[in-house]
């Protein structure tokens, strides 16, 4: 069939995963740009139904897409206590991928110089005066796209080297139980109450929905992910032996990967081409927190198209970064325990400031306190080490499904 070429726009998303919707809500909203959405056509390439959650305060224009918000969290340590903390102003609150999708389709819709396009990329290269994307439409058809920009959301085909490598690893269940077992005010973000493995962590998630219904996700931070048998097995004797949910139905399941790791993710795939979401470093490494990260850089890229500035932000500064590595390399060696640095965290920083951390918002006196409240000697003891590891590369792992 013969090839076309479409009319130039001045940025050029690919993906329709949270990082490619994000940024195309952000552009629209802020009139910064004209913008052209890519996402797969309907098939193998599109990713399954995903739930994405973070905290936020006051509105921040994804109200239509929240489908449900907590406003108290609870953390449970391997001791079986729980601790229970209200982040005001922060509430946690979940995202569905299809309502997200919704959203941000229809704004693309009412949008002047925005459309949606469902298409195949095939390949990305720089050009003078911008960027050109080629791909296929779904009847066959090779279309151009021509840019002055474009931020590319799909995985890397393998991550960068890196000092430390884990992955935040899961499976989820929605759940309906027989009789009421779920408190719908308060999410459980970390319950330890579950065999550790050898190495790393693992915990119970509960985001309560109604008195009956509920997620309920099974995850570990680890070096290898586990067969979906025995997801399925430590699912079962969360649900049993530690909620005592009795008789449930297990209405849906999510489960997926998330890179955990120092790793210096590219940026740049060309002058006119930028990474974008996991595959630009927007996950953040200790903890494998996304979506806020998403909403905070598309707000920035939009901002810098919009006042004309050249350069495009990173997700997180290097203070984060250098002090994420730090953590990571604590929780591989073993020096410090998981799950007690976690609920240490929860339980002496107030949480309000311990979310903003989480997120990499906080100033550096306040990161400070922090530090000064964890184990100081194995976490100094590391700080020597990191500058001299040699960084390797590793297979990667498929990534992909939850965001937190």
């Amino acid at each position: 069939m013969a090839a076309g070429r479409a009319e130039a726009c001045d940025v050029l998303v690919i993906g329709g995963g949270a990082a490619g919707l994000s940024l195309a809500h952000r552009l629209t909203e802020n009139l910064a740009a004209t913008v052209t959405l890519v996402e797969p056509p309907d098939g193998p390439l599109r990713p399954a139904e995903r739930t994405w959650c973070y905290w936020g305060a006051g509105t921040d224009g994804l109200e239509e897409a929240v489908s449900a918000s907590w406003s108290v969290l609870r953390v449970h340590g391997t001791d079986g206590r729980p601790l229970t903390v209200e982040p005001a102003p922060f509430t946690y609150r979940m995202v569905r991928s299809t309502d997200f999708e919704r959203m941000v389709h229809g704004r693309l819709a009412r949008a002047d110089g925005a459309r949606l396009l469902r298409a195949t990329v095939e390949s990305v290269c720089d050009v003078p005066g911008g960027a050109e994307v080629r791909c296929a439409l779904p009847g066959g058809r090779s279309l151009t796209l021509p840019a002055r920009k474009v931020f590319d959301s799909r995985p890397l085909p393998g991550l960068p080297p890196a000092r430390t490598r884990l992955l935040q690893h899961f499976r989820g269940w929605f759940v309906r139980t027989a009789t009421d077992r779920f408190d719908p005010t308060v999410a459980d973000l970390m319950d330890f109450r579950v065999p550790q493995p050898a190495q790393g962590l693992a915990f119970g998630y509960v985001l309560p929905l109604t008195p009956d219904r509920a997620l309920v996700e099974y995850t570990e931070f680890s070096r290898d992910v586990l067969t979906t048998e025995a997801y399925e097995a430590a699912l079962g004797r969360y649900c049993r032996d530690v909620l005592g949910l009795g008789a449930l139905t297990v209405e849906r399941t999510e489960q997926g990967v998330i890179p955990m790791t120092d790793a210096r993710f590219p940026r740049r795939a060309g002058h006119a081409v930028f990474r974008i979401g996991t595959a630009g470093g927007a996950t953040r490494p200790a903890t494998g927190y996304t979506f806020a990260a998403v909403q905070r850089h598309g707000r920035a890229i939009a901002a810098a198209l919009r006042d004309g500035h050249g350069g495009i932000p990173a997700p997180y500064g290097r203070r984060a970064l250098a002090m994420d590595a730090i953590l990571l390399r604590a929780l591989d060696t073993g020096r410090i325990d998981g799950p007690d640095f976690f609920t240490g965290l929860f339980r002496d920083v107030p949480a309000e400031r311990l979310l903003r951390f989480l997120d990499g918002t906080t100033s550096p006196r306040e990161e400070w306190g922090i530090g000064l409240r964890t184990p100081v000697r194995p976490m100094l003891r590391t700080a020597a080490e990191v500058p001299f590891l040699p960084r390797r590369s590793r297979p990667a792992a498929r990534t992909g499904g939850s965001n937190r």
